[in-house]
């Protein structure tokens, strides 16, 4: 291969990028994305709804990386506004819950995908967790967000403040149909229903 052409993963890797910002989110800069390094990819990430989780496979489909699910030992609640006063809770607290398992080999990748939706303006108390546990030191660090329409609160400071050594660089987020609202609209096309019967 001639030393300017460009490999495999920068090509694979530009093209997700191209997609993404298709999709009118915030990617790398190209700079960015020029250095992603040679060598093991994870893309971590914790999804509730699934639209991280969908967000978190093309790219690990598109970088052949391998995939972790981030998740707390003791599930968040299957009812929404259970799940949303708890993680509202273990922010106000600086709770971070126990993790359900960790990367076994942390040390062994160069760049790490980070995928997490925003939660009240912020990383889910999990995201915290996980940074926690895991040694990114010297890592390249892309986060994968989505939100609900508020932006990124001050998400990419929290990703900061528990992953101090790795590099951290701007990465991809997104607007995704918010839970809230689905919720919301079901509940009342079922009000429409019974005013009905």
């Amino acid at each position: 291969m001639a030393p300017n052409d460009p490999t495999r993963r920068e090509v694979l890797m530009t093209s997700l990028l191209l997609s993404f910002a298709a999709a009118g989110a915030v990617p790398l800069s190209s700079a960015s994305a020029a250095q992603l390094p040679r060598g093991k990819v994870l893309v971590a990430y914790f999804s509730r709804s699934g639209n991280t989780r969908v967000v978190a496979g093309q790219v690990r489909r598109a970088l052949q990386a391998e995939l972790f699910e981030i998740a707390p030992k003791t599930p968040y609640p299957d009812d929404y506004f259970e799940t949303v006063e708890q993680a509202r809770q273990e922010t106000e607290r600086g709770y971070e819950p126990p993790l359900k398992e960790r990367v076994a080999d942390i040390g062994s990748y160069k760049t790490v995908f980070l995928g997490f939706p925003i939660w009240g303006t912020t990383a889910p108390p999990v995201i915290r967790s996980f940074l926690s546990a895991h040694d990114l030191s010297g890592k390249l660090l892309i986060p994968l967000i989505t939100h609900g329409g508020y932006g990124l609160g001050n998400s990419l400071s929290v990703v900061a403040e528990h992953a101090p050594d790795a590099q951290l660089v701007e990465g991809f987020s997104m607007e995704a149909p918010q839970e809230r609202q689905t919720i919301e609209q079901v509940m009342g096309w079922l009000d429409a229903l019974r005013v009905q019967r």
